[in-house]
């Protein structure tokens, strides 16, 4: 999956007409679905921005969170749910039982090989995050996207983007060993965010066109006018 979509050959578009195009996508892990997607994003992003206002790039770090679950759509490749979203976890080692449905990775072959099947697996303590091959989702391939196209996103905001679906990591505290310093750096702003991003929509709807300059904004200094994905 990461070679075939690193060629960034689907298509070319701002992050504005991606977050449009996001509309087109239901996820049925949501718990929230009543209205449209780029509401969520819109009304992550301000509620954080209400209460870190100096933070401009965690408000876009909300906005882009989830674009990559246009994997969804046909255009896109057309994965199935359970390949875009969902909880995501490292492969190469021992699966934690803090995973959800964990009695089920048993069923997962690399659970028969003998080289992931402990706790460090292929890593070693402390290796970092950037040096584990997590699961394939709609995270490592925003992360991807926004990497390749240059973002200028500080650190804290691409490892929101990749492991906002970490649920194991940062709700159940799994997979500490493999973290260095930068991670842990990080976790703390993925913490705050966390408190955001799920159950957060409201029926009060966001202006879109009124905060749509702010954002604009926001893109403009810290992505290209148009990226490739």
């Amino acid at each position: 999956m990461r070679e075939h979509y690193k060629k960034m050959d689907k298509a070319e578009m701002s992050i504005w007409e991606c977050c449009e195009l996001l509309n087109e996508v239901v996820d049925d892990s949501d718990p929230d679905l009543d209205e449209p997607q780029i509401q969520h994003l819109l009304q992550t992003a301000e509620a954080i921005r209400k209460d870190y206002p100096n933070e401009d790039w965690l408000h876009l770090t909300a906005l882009i969170h989830d674009l990559g679950k246009i994997l969804h759509l046909p255009q896109f490749g057309g994965l199935p749910q359970w390949a875009v979203v969902g909880d995501t976890f490292p492969v190469g080692c021992a699966f934690d039982e803090k995973n959800i449905h964990h009695k089920y990775f048993k069923e997962n072959p690399d659970s028969k090989v003998p080289a992931y099947s402990t706790k460090d697996g292929v890593y070693t303590k402390g290796c970092g995050f950037d040096n584990v091959l997590m699961s394939w989702g709609h995270d490592d391939y925003m992360y991807m996207v926004a990497k390749e196209n240059g973002t200028t996103l500080p650190s804290a905001g691409l490892f929101i983007v990749r492991y906002h679906s970490f649920y194991p990591l940062h709700k159940e505290g799994a997979y500490t060993h493999l973290m260095n310093e930068e991670d842990v750096e990080n976790l703390k702003w993925l913490h705050i965010f966390n408190k955001y991003d799920l159950y957060s929509k409201s029926k009060v709807l966001v202006d879109v066109e009124k905060v749509k300059p702010y954002y604009q904004s926001l893109i403009e200094k810290y992505f290209p006018a148009k990226l490739k994905w």
